[in-house]
This record gives C-alpha cells, structure tokens and sequence, in this order.
C-alpha cells in the first residue's frame, strides 16, 4: 500500500485568508473580450443560487468578473445547499443552480416537456469531500478506507481506538474517545458525493441506505450545510464528519487520507481530485466517479455543476436577450479564464476533457430560437 501525496499549493493560501482576486488574463484575445463586456451599456444582474461547497470560487469568480466589467455585471449567489438550489431552478426563480449532484432524468424529461428543451449539467469545478474529525492530541493525516468509514456510518465503530481504525494508522496513538457522527441536515450534493462513495464500497450500504442528496442516516447528529457539519464537528470532540477540502482548510480542521481503489493513500489535493475525473465523460457530463479507477485519484470526489436551460427564454427569472447573452458570457468565462481562481482559493480545475463537453452544451443555447450560445463562442474563437 503506496501512499500518494500530490501538489495541493492551496493549503497555505487558504488558511491564512489570503484570496487573489486578480489574475492575469490569457492573451490580447481574453483583453479584447474584457474591453466590449466594459464597453456594454446597461447594469445586470445575474442570479444563481445551490450548492455551499463551491460558494467561496462562485463569490470570487463573482468579484472577478464585476470589476472585468466595470460593475456593470453582479453575479448574485445564494449558498442554500444542492437541494435548493436544483428546486428554485425548476421552479425557475434563478438564472442558474449549483449542484453536486446532477439532475436526475425524471427531472430532465419534466423540464424537457415544459419548456421544450434541454437543461444542461455544466462542470464549473470538482467536488472533493474529505473525512473531517475532532480527536484531541490526534492532527492531520489519519487513514480511512471504504470499510471504516461505512462501520462508522453504520454505527458499528464507536471509540477511536477500533483495532480496524489502529490497523490502518499504526503511527497513532488512538484515545477510546467516542464516536460522535455528524451528517449534513439539509439536501446536499456533498452528501449525494459522500454516500455514493459508501455505496460503491459497500454492498450493504448500497442495500440498506444508498445515496442521493439525503437520505436516511443509521446514526449522528445533523448540520445545515458545509458550514453546519464544519461547525458540529470542531465544537464536539470525538466527532467525525464530512466536508469539501476548502472548508476544512478554511476552518483549519483536521482531514483524513483515503485508501483508493488501487490500494494507494490519496492526501486530498486539487490535483488528485482532478486526477480522479482522468476517465471518459458522456456528452452531457452526467456521471458519479467516486471510487475511481485512477490510479492517483482522489476516491471521494466528483463534479459541481452549473445548471441551466437549453431555451433561457422559458426560464422565467430571465426577462430578455440582454440577460440571457450575459448569462452565456458569464458561463464561457467561468469555465475559460475563472478557471484561473480556481487553485488559488483551494478547488481543482476542471480536466480538458470537461471544458470540451461544456463547450459542446453551451454552443446549443438558445434566446427564442436563436442560437446566442453558438454566437457568443464563435466571436470567441472557441469553436
């Protein structure tokens, strides 16, 4: 068993609070595109809301883009969990939804027939959901496999001095301190990305409770968002939970390694989680890689998407052409030179192979039959 520790410059970045808000643009052809945005007459706002695990790059991406277009574009975006926001999304109170769980096909045929298109699952960053925990006088670097961090959910492992948890972290000097699980409350896509791990190395979890943005837990304590768990577990020694790296870089927490499916430790990292998406993706993204078959991937990851309509004039919340281009143009740059924000704040980029499918969804856009998204990408040179 090989432990694998790939690059996560992240980690001190985080930490000490510091954000770069200003990055360099990719060549004349990114400063040509900044000038027309500013050059636009017009103020608009842009409305999204979902998922809290890529709030902080979402926020940041927000600041970024504002000053690109002279304050002329505030992007607005509520941190309500995956759950909400794929809700208001289908009740068609955002212009975007964030979710680490992609929409289901029960709910891509209802929107299909509703408004006679498409909605589009857009990979803006990947998901790494990291085992946090409070156990006093043990740091950082405690080793997890499948079969633990199941008989912890399940309720079978209940002290940290478990001869399954010593087995795999002989260096530790393990306390027979309870277990106190903690889980998120609220409908989650971290959730979807940590229990859909569960299920892929657990047959009985797969039986018994499955995955999904909530589902019904055997054992712990609730926590409303990120935030939530984040909180429940610093507050109460003992306990274990689940987060996205960057809040528990951000809250300074102590996180786990796990054993992957070619029996490698994989640190947490923005490069083992892109490492993880290194395998063949559908057209329209939708696809669960927990446990995957990477050699140096992350094993408890997957991606965040962006959600948005195929025929934005049947969204609601997007009242003419003018908001509709700039939501386009929003999408192309968060995927594009956002991307850039992205290992600064603590979050993997996405892989090559993502932004082509992104490109290919976002290419099919449309403003009453007109094809905007087509448009915006070939005055782009990106198609």
């Amino acid at each position: 068993m090989k432990t694998k520790k790939l690059n996560n410059l992240s980690n001190l970045a985080i930490i000490t609070g510091i954000i770069v808000l200003t990055i360099t643009a990719c060549g004349s052809g990114s400063e040509e595109r900044d000038a027309r945005r500013a050059e636009r007459g017009a103020r608009v706002d842009i409305l999204g809301a979902g998922a809290t695990f890529p709030a902080p790059l979402i926020t940041a991406m927000a600041d970024e883009y504002r000053t690109k277009t002279n304050n002329r574009i505030t992007v607005n975006y509520q941190s309500i969990g995956s759950g909400g926001g794929i809700r208001q999304f289908i009740e068609q109170t955002i212009m975007f939804g964030m979710s680490e769980a992609f929409l289901s096909d029960e709910v891509m045929d209802d929107i299909q027939q509703k408004t006679g298109g498409r909605a589009f699952n857009l990979p803006i960053t990947l998901a790494d959901v990291v085992p946090t925990y409070n156990i006093p006088g043990v740091g950082k670097g405690l080793v997890f496999n499948g079969e633990v961090l199941v008989d912890i959910y399940m309720g079978r492992i209940t002290r940290w001095n478990d001869q399954k948890i010593a087995a795999l972290n002989p260096g530790h000097n393990l306390p027979a301190l309870p277990v106190t699980v903690v889980h998120r409350s609220d409908g989650s896509g971290t959730t979807n990305v940590w229990t859909s791990y569960l299920t892929r190395v657990s047959d009985e979890w797969r039986t018994n409770v499955g995955y999904g943005t909530s589902v019904n837990w055997p054992t712990g304590l609730g926590g409303n968002g990120n935030e939530g768990v984040a909180g429940a577990v610093i507050n109460s020694p003992g306990a274990i939970g689940y987060n996205s790296l960057s809040y528990a870089l951000l809250n300074n927490m102590s996180y786990g390694s796990v054993i992957n499916s070619s029996g490698n430790i994989i640190e947490p990292s923005y490069a083992a989680t892109t490492q993880a998406a290194n395998i063949e993706l559908p057209d329209d993204t939708r696809i669960l890689f927990t446990n995957t078959p990477a050699t140096d991937g992350y094993p408890i990851a997957g991606f965040a998407w962006m959600l948005v309509y195929e025929n934005l004039d049947r969204n609601n919340a997007i009242s003419n052409r003018e908001q509709a281009v700039e939501l386009v143009e929003f999408l192309i740059w968060s995927i594009t030179d956002g991307q850039e924000l992205s290992e600064t704040l603590g979050f993997a980029r996405l892989p090559e192979a993502a932004l082509e499918k992104n490109l290919e969804m976002i290419s099919q856009i449309k403003w009453r039959d007109e094809v905007i998204g087509r448009k915006i990408l070939e005055e782009q040179n990106l198609i």
